[in-house]
């Protein structure tokens, strides 16, 4: 073991994961890259991670398979989960799988290593913040029965009592990451 804190990113965006990766080596991690829960199944087989990064669309697949997957394999494993949409039901169910921090994008590596080092909750958030907007509330329930039907929009639309498409024209304008 080289003694360098040892860090997996889980991320399909080839050079988001290389900047990512680059800033990460640079501190002293050593860095590996999943693009998806296959790939990610298959660096597990061989390494252990303290530390990861998951982003939460991960193409068709779900980044919160991969939490459960880490966090199965290492309760130790602190991991951060990165969406360039939060909402409250994904932000619950990484919690709940057991991640540590959950971060809206952008988010740099400063904002990444504090979450690594954060085990507490912060009791001085504000509880009151901005409205939200009927839209977001749309969005946010939309977002969690996607999450309950893990991301298959067929299942999700009927669900939602919507036509296949309308749920598509929607996902297509508010795209999930």
């Amino acid at each position: 073991m080289t003694g360098q804190p040892s860090l997996v990113i889980v991320e399909d965006d080839p050079a988001f994961a290389r900047t990512l990766s680059r800033s990460f080596e640079r501190r002293g991690y050593a860095v590996h890259h999943a693009a998806s829960p296959d790939a990610l199944a298959a660096l597990m087989a061989a390494n252990e991670f303290e530390y990861a990064v998951v982003d939460l669309k991960l193409g068709t697949a779900s980044g919160l398979t991969c939490v459960e997957m880490l966090h199965t394999r290492d309760a130790q494993t602190r991991i951060v989960v990165l969406t360039g949409f939060a909402s409250i039901a994904t932000a619950v169910e990484a919690i709940k799988l057991g991640a540590a921090h959950y971060l809206a994008k952008p988010a740099n590596t400063d904002d990444i290593e504090d979450a690594f080092g954060r085990t507490r909750g912060d009791a001085s958030v504000p509880l009151e913040g901005r409205k939200s907007s009927i839209k977001t509330v749309e969005w946010e329930y939309i977002h969690s029965t996607l999450v309950e039907c893990d991301f298959n929009i067929s299942e999700a639309a009927r669900r939602l009592g919507m036509h296949r498409r309308t749920l598509a024209r929607k996902l297509e304008k508010r795209q999930l990451r």
